[in-house]
């Protein structure tokens, strides 16, 4: 998907420069292989940064810390921005990462499966895009 250029060096920073939270959900949930789907960290979205992308999933998975109370309606926004583009977005915040990060890894596993299935029938899995390409043949 397309992102503004001047996006590519403020991911670089954020990657080298993790929040607590960020460095906790990578290392213990998905750097690990806990989870069989890949994903990226500060992958740049049109004019947004997702903390967590897996493409295969068209999921983002988003770490809201405090700051995030006062952009209820940004956040809101960004989410349908990326729901529109077939991107799911699941939100944990900073204290349920921190302190629960068992029930996080729980919550994430039986999302992931849910996504899986919704994109069984979704027009944006690829999938459906390749059988589509194959009847056209």
């Amino acid at each position: 998907m397309k992102y503004l250029d001047d996006l590519r060096e403020i991911c670089r920073r954020n990657r080298n420069n993790p929040t607590e939270s960020e460095y906790k959900m990578w290392r213990m949930v998905l750097c690990e292989h806990k989870i069989r789907e890949k994903f990226l960290r500060q992958k740049p979205i049109g004019n947004y940064i997702l903390d967590f992308y897996c493409s295969k999933l068209m999921l983002a998975i988003e770490i809201d810390g405090i700051s995030h109370k006062d952009k209820y309606y940004q956040d809101k926004n960004r989410d349908q921005y990326l729901l529109i583009r077939g991107i799911k977005t699941i939100r944990y915040s900073n204290d349920q990462v921190l302190n629960k990060i068992d029930e996080v890894f729980k919550d994430l596993i039986s999302k992931i499966k849910l996504r899986e299935s919704e994109l069984v029938f979704s027009p944006f899995s690829r999938e459906n895009a390749r059988e589509k390409r194959g009847k056209r043949v």
